[in-house]
């Protein structure tokens, strides 16, 4: 007698949207996760009345798994303004889409992000990506990032003050040796939908899959020490046995349990939570750093976007550093508040500093070939498949995907047993 049929190892959103297709087949299933709360890296902590999402991340509304599978009215989602406030000069500049957004088309256009030459680029750009479909975006040829933004013809300037950090703050990479067929997805998504919070911060959406599954399948502070035959030994020593095993985990903890060597290093952030009396800005705008000066690549202030981030009264702001720098966190938080304050003046000094997250492991590395295919097999070998961003694309949609096409695959696996 088995447990379940099928043991799904992390209640991340790949791990989830994998028992969601399951269970919805009638597949009993058992998502085993580590901590004491389902999402992964997706999670959001509760503090002093602030929302605190474990690194600064936004969901896009345009990614189609999402669309099929979250029930968006439910999540309560509140938009950023598209584009961006890009600092550079010593002032902030606009760089919005003026499809979206025509009436800040003259400020676009006479911004010195970029040349006008730059913003027709990107407007042709929109147009081609839009044509295509996911699948023939994804067999466009492969190079990195920054490669393909000098082959469309962009001036060396808008990468610098533009692409650099927007860009870098989506990959985590301010180099854009990220995938150009990634950059082409993303591109493509933030053009076609909108980026998004919901009410109560991005730990929801995993909430929203694990609550819609039958009760008693996730298993929480169930931490797996190794795989077996048929099954999984967890660290309290008891057995579970099915049919068969997804790991559905980080691809290091995926390689350490299937006893593999273990993959290229990770993209890593740091994310510096404050509470403001006042929001340094009065817009719910991504803020660039343009100029490459400082640590802080991008800030938002999601109290903006979702009133319930922050308590009656308060803002929350957030502000994010590309890597773990080699600094104690009073050397880290004083830096990054002297680079705002040149940014907002004097009323950074008041902001109280809430939090701190370091991520070792926030995506993927993704540099080309790694998208060479985009979709990667779930199968590893028998009674044994594998989920996660790593396998797709390194996104939500990645995730959530990859979960359902393991699904997918062992469901036509047992069709044919």
């Amino acid at each position: 007698m088995v447990d379940a049929d099928v043991l799904i190892v992390g209640g991340g959103l790949a791990g989830l949207c994998c028992a969601r297709r399951l269970c919805g087949a009638g597949v009993t299933c058992r998502v085993l996760e580590a901590s004491d709360a389902v999402g992964g890296r997706a999670r959001t902590d509760r503090m002093d009345g602030f929302l605190l999402d474990r690194g600064f991340q936004v969901l896009l509304t345009a990614y189609p798994e999402a669309q099929q599978t979250l029930d968006y009215g439910a999540l309560d989602l509140h938009p950023f303004e598209p584009g961006a406030l890009v600092r550079c000069g010593g002032k902030f500049q606009r760089l919005v889409d003026p499809w979206r957004r025509p009436r800040h088309l003259l400020a676009t256009a006479f911004s010195s992000v970029g040349t006008l030459g730059d913003k027709l680029r990107i407007a042709g750009l929109r147009r081609h990506v839009g044509r295509l479909t996911l699948e023939e975006l994804y067999e466009q040829p492969e190079q990195t990032t920054a490669e393909r933004l000098r082959d469309e013809g962009f001036s060396t300037r808008i990468i610098e003050r533009f692409f650099q950090p927007f860009l870098g703050g989506v990959f985590l990479d301010r180099d854009l040796e990220t995938s150009s067929r990634l950059f082409a997805f993303v591109f493509r998504m933030f053009a076609s939908g909108d980026a998004v919070l919901p009410s109560q911060g991005m730990g929801a959406i995993a909430q929203q899959l694990a609550e819609r599954l039958p009760p008693g399948t996730v298993c929480t502070n169930s931490v797996v020490a190794r795989l077996e035959k048929h099954g999984v030994r967890l660290a309290d020593g008891r057995q579970l046995s099915g049919k068969a095993i997804v790991v559905a985990t980080e691809s290091p903890a995926a390689a350490s349990l299937l006893g593999e060597p273990q993959p290229p290093a990770g993209r890593s952030v740091t994310c510096l939570y404050f509470a403001a009396e006042r929001p340094p800005m009065d817009e719910p705008i991504l803020v660039l750093n343009g100029e490459g000066l400082g640590i802080v690549n991008n800030l938002c202030v999601p109290s903006l976007v979702g009133s319930t981030y922050a308590p009656p009264g308060a803002a929350l702001v957030s502000a994010t550093v590309l890597g773990i720098p080699a600094i104690d966190g009073h050397h880290l938080e004083s830096s990054v508040r002297q680079q705002l304050q040149e940014w907002f003046g004097n009323q950074v000094q008041t902001w109280r500093h809430l939090r701190t997250y370091h991520i070792p492991f926030a995506l993927p590395t993704q540099s080309p070939p790694a998208l060479s295919p985009v979709a990667k097999p779930s199968r590893r070998r028998d009674g044994i498949w594998l989920c996660g961003d790593y396998l797709d694309t390194a996104s939500i949609q990645g995730a959530m995907v990859s979960g359902r096409r393991a699904a997918e695959e062992i469901l036509s696996a047992q069709a044919r047993a």
